[in-house]
Formats: structure tokens, C-alpha cells, sequence
């Protein structure tokens, strides 16, 4: 099924209360249809706050990088499946994602992380792994589509090589997403909307260039604008 420009976008909500998302919400209207929630508002009253956006039509990306022994990650899956969400991420960790694909239930599908947006080559040294972030996204791609996660996380950057990797059956998420001329802020793989379509990346995750823009739901609009006149 062709997913709709507006689709492909999702709001991270990254804000300090269950208010403030709410605010953030009523102010994009129906210029975004899928959000995403992290640890900032997860840990601040976000997780009962999921069925409510459920409820209002919204889908619903918990971005909750588990990692942790396989019957942790197969009850949190659960768990998450219950409240409506639409997404989950897991860490790209083997035992980790045939953990949360074994327990996913209803309409819950499964992303892996391959590698945070935030690291380069120098950050993966320093966490003892050897070889380039390229090289691991594209081991935890293969591990990924081998095991039968419903998609996989990764940056603009990687999203042409992991596709090829992936075919065309798994979904491919892209956070990092800056419009030409935003700041970078904590990401160091970055790409444009456009880029990050282009390249084969199904979803965009995109926050401070919204969030933080005076008009949030003109900037949506703009990046959606951005989604329908490229192809992929």
C-alpha cells in the first residue's frame, strides 16, 4: 500500500509533560498523523498518554530502544502492544529483536536500532567496537531482516545501502532529518527530508525543526510538501 506524504512524517514529541504534548498536538492539528514518543515524555506520564492518541486517530511510535534479557524484552512488547501503539524499538541486538518478534502482538510492529544517529566512527571506537559505523549498520541489517523485524532505524546517510540489504518489504525509519539551512544539534548523520526520501527511507523522524519552529504546523506542512515532490 502507498503510504500518503503525510504518513511518511513523524513529530517526535519530545517535550517535558503530557501538557505539552497535548498543546503540540492540538496546535499541528491535522497536519501530522503519526508521532513518536521517547524517553523525555515517556518517563513524564507519556505511556498512558499513548491510547489517547490512539484513540484520536494518531499512530503512535514508543521509542523505547529495549535491550535487556529476551523474557524482559518479550513482556515489554506486550505490554506496549496493549496500549495501541504502532511502532516499537528494540536495540539490534540478535537475542534482543527474536525476542520482541516472538511476542509481538495485534497490530505492534517491531523496529531495530542499528546505530544512533548521535554516533560516528570515533564514538564506535570508544565503545570497543572495531570497524566503521557503515560496517555495523550493515551487520545489524542483515541480522535484522534474518530474524524477521518489521524494520529497521538508521540514518539518511546508511538508508540506500540498508535498503539494499532489506528489499522492499521492511520498513526503513530515519530520525536525523534536518531541512536545509537547521542546525544539527546533538546529530552527527544528518540528511534533508528529500535526501532521506530519496535514498529509501519510508518514515521521517523529525523534531526541533518543528517543535521548536514559531509556527509548528507550517513547518510540518513544508516537510510533507517536501515528502510528495520526491520519489523513491
Amino acid at each position: 500500500m502507498q503510504l500518503k506524504p503525510r504518513d511518511r512524517l513523524i513529530v517526535a514529541l519530545d517535550l517535558p509533560s503530557v501538557e505539552a504534548a497535548q498543546a503540540m498536538v492540538a496546535r499541528l492539528g491535522d497536519a501530522v498523523s503519526f508521532y513518536k514518543i521517547g524517553y523525555q515524555l515517556a518517563y513524564a506520564g507519556g505511556l498512558a498518554y499513548v491510547p489517547r492518541l490512539a484513540d484520536a486517530g494518531k499512530q503512535v511510535f514508543l521509542d523505547l530502544k529495549l535491550h535487556d534479557i529476551g523474557s524482559t524484552v518479550a513482556e515489554g512488547a506486550r505490554s506496549v502492544a496493549r496500549l495501541g501503539a504502532t511502532f516499537l524499538t528494540v536495540h539490534a541486538y540478535p537475542q534482543t529483536m527474536k525476542a520482541a518478534v516472538e511476542a509481538r502482538e495485534r497490530s505492534l510492529q517491531i523496529l531495530a536500532v542499528t546505530v544512533l544517529t548521535s554516533y560516528d566512527d570515533a564514538d564506535l571506537a570508544a565503545a570497543g567496537y572495531h570497524g566503521s559505523v557503515a560496517e555495523l549498520v550493515a551487520q545489524r541489517a542483515v541480522q535484522a531482516r534474518d530474524i524477521g523485524v518489521d524494520g529497521l532505524v538508521c540514518s539518511g546517510a546508511e538508508a540506500g545501502k540498508v535498503r539494499a540489504i532489506i528489499g522492499g518489504k521492511l520498513k526503513l525509519v530515519t530520525p536525523g532529518i534536518r531541512p536545509a539551512g537547521a542546525d544539527a544539534g546533538d546529530q552527527k548523520r544528518i540528511m534533508t527530508p528529500a535526501a532521506a526520501i530519496a535514498a529509501g527511507a519510508d518514515y521521517l523522524v523529525v523534531g526541533r525543526p518543528i517543535l521548536a519552529m514559531p509556527d509548528p504546523r507550517a513547518a510540518a506542512h513544508a516537510i510533507v510538501e517536501e515528502i510528495s515532490r520526491t520519489k523513491n
